[in-house]
């Protein structure tokens, strides 16, 4: 709280102490935090222990002279209800109730929790970025849930987002992808499937089973993806059509997700490698100029780094072929041209942090970015209990699989799942239940955390759940509907007999602001979730003790819920989950 580090600064400084400050660089540095236990307080500072290792003095001692010098500081009074020394020498305030209170109609305004932070900067949030022509896999959920979900933290941070999906849609795999169709495809029987891109994983997984016995494929193939380089007609079409039956495939998926990304890229689509086909010659360029690109074995072109703090780098192979290096630089470049952009933000697989190491070192090589633009989100893997997921070896878990088990599983939990709700459809609500489960279990835990995959685990719908968070919503949403009550309803004056649980939810609920300000400058979306499955909890042990309908306190406790439903609903669509207003 702003008000307390202004007052503690005032006060050592009145008392002869050494300048501290909250932030670094102007004094010596101390925090106001919210002690782990709420009996201790609201905020607590360790103020006096920086103090006290500087002065070599007993930091009680000193907490206890800058407390008494606080309690002379009347623009404290108001909000303050105690200020105390714990332990070792914290010291902890607690707020009056009063303050909470006068809060709530914050709350309720539009836009509570929102800050201007990001304010007149942009990002691009890379996220998702499927290959074309193969599945859109279970692995794929976790780049897609984390990075939409990162981009609208960022939005609430007033941050321009820009949200680009680099699919990977050129390389070598195309050479490969070619040979299959024509030696064993069928393009009508293609064209016809209802999941095309199945019928091409199946060609591709039988491509490296022959390819096993006759290694003269791998050079076909290199030689079709030389000619889809090169401009070939046949090559090109082909290409085109694995493009288009691709994102039949991808154009679902997004929209049971309600996944979006930016129009300003290919109208959604996002700019893939292929985009960029025409603009890695000025990446050569650039790096030749620099005299940072050598030769190395066969005719390959490399990026040796400095001290070898990295394994060399390829750009380009012995025959002229591009690589993924290559395609990024690419697009780095252009982004850095055409949006300029304060910072870009890739959420990709922690199993890539090499690769991005080598980018981002090639890319301030260059002149580019400096290190702060540049920021690989590392999510771990999710994978099978007894190795990797492999497309070329045809172990993968569809996520329109995944998809579908949720909304079924999410429809059987509904009492009389044919009956609708009065405003909203059976099936409907099987939807946003079952995939607001999905990504609930993928964004509670912190982003790095591997997944071994589990039906039960990963379409869990019971405890710290989507499903829970979201019914706490549609509880909260039948008390006010039950009440009636208008925007311009106000608080009892009856604050001094708020309850413990009253007065635990709206200290939660004060410090909202301040989780999406943090779990932003972290890309943190689990912190959100852990907050709103906190507030949910909160509420739920509130409603099953007291009456709100028709109670003495009926106006107050109305206003109070509906803050909670307000926060709840914000805080689900951070995380890209709907909140139903009846379950």
């Amino acid at each position: 709280m702003q008000i307390i580090k202004e007052v503690i600064e005032q006060v050592v400084g009145e008392l002869g102490l050494p300048a501290v400050s909250p932030s670094a660089g102007s004094g010596l540095k101390f925090v106001v935090e919210h002690p782990k236990d709420e009996s201790n307080g609201d905020w607590s500072s360790n103020v006096a222990m920086v103090l006290a290792k500087s002065q070599g003095k007993n930091p009680r001692e000193i907490a206890e002279s800058i407390v008494g010098e606080i309690n002379k500081v009347t623009n404290l009074v108001e909000i303050v209800e105690k200020i105390e020394v714990a332990g070792a020498g914290f010291i902890n305030f607690t707020l009056k109730p009063e303050y909470f209170m006068d809060r709530i109609g914050e709350v309720l305004e539009p836009g509570y929790g929102e800050n201007t932070s990001g304010a007149g900067k942009t990002v691009i949030v890379e996220y998702s970025s499927p290959n074309i022509a193969k599945p859109f896999t279970v692995g794929h959920l976790r780049s897609t849930v984390i990075g939409d979900a990162v981009a609208n933290l960022l939005e609430m941070n007033g941050w321009r987002v820009l949200r680009d999906n680099h699919l990977g849609d050129w390389g070598t795999q195309f050479g490969k992808q070619i040979v299959a169709i024509k030696r064993w495809g069928d393009l009508d029987l293609i064209e016809k499937a209802e999941n095309p891109v199945k019928e091409l994983v199946e060609l591709y997984v039988r491509f490296h089973k022959e390819a096993e016995e006759d290694e003269s494929l791998v050079d076909e193939a290199r030689a079709w993806f030389r000619k889809l380089e090169d401009g070939d007609k046949e090559a090109r079409e082909l290409w085109s059509k694995c493009v288009e039956w691709s994102w039949k495939e991808f154009s679902r998926i997004y929209e049971l997700l309600g996944v979006k990304h930016s129009d300003e890229f290919q109208n959604g689509r996002g700019l893939g490698e292929a985009f960029f086909e025409d603009k890695m010659g000025v990446v050569v360029e650039a790096l030749e100029k620099k005299k940072i690109l050598k030769e190395g074995e066969r005719g390959a072109k490399l990026v040796f780094f400095p001290d070898d703090k990295y394994p060399p780098a390829m750009i380009l192979k012995g025959d002229g072929a591009t690589l993924y290096h290559t395609r990024d630089l690419a697009t780095d470049k252009y982004r850095l041209d055409e949006y300029k952009p304060d910072l870009i933000i890739n959420e990709v697989g922690a199993e890539q942090t090499m690769y991005f190491r080598q980018l981002y070192e090639i890319e301030q090589m260059l002149g580019w970015y400096d290190d702060a633009q540049r920021v690989h989100i590392a999510h771990g893997m999710i994978r099978f209990a007894d190795g990797k997921m492999s497309t070329r070896r045809g172990n993968v878990i569809w996520l329109n699989e995944v998809l579908t088990e949720a909304i079924k599983r999410a429809g059987e939990m509904q009492k009389d799942p044919t009956s609708p709700t009065a405003s909203l459809g059976a099936s409907e609500l099987a939807k946003m239940v079952g995939i607001g489960a999905l990504k609930w279990n993928d964004l509670k835990g912190e982003s790095k955390r591997e997944m071994v995959f589990d039906w039960d685990e990963i379409l869990n719908m019971k405890g710290d759940s989507g499903p829970y968070v979201q019914y706490t919503f549609a509880r909260a949403m039948s008390v006010v509907r039950r009440v009636g009550v208008s925007a311009s309803q106000k608080i009892s004056e009856s604050v001094s007999q708020l309850s413990e649980e009253e007065l635990s939810i709206a200290r939660w609920l004060d410090r909202y602001p301040e989780l999406v300000h943090e779990a932003g400058e972290r890309y943190a979306p689990h912190m959100v979730a852990g907050y709103v499955y906190e507030l949910a909890t909160r509420f739920n042990t509130f409603y099953n003790k007291h009456q709100i309908v028709g109670s003495d306190e009926e106006g107050e406790r109305v206003e109070l819920t509906r803050a909670v439903a307000s926060v709840i609903e914000s805080g689900l669509g951070i995380l890209g989950i709907e909140a139903p207003k009846e379950m």
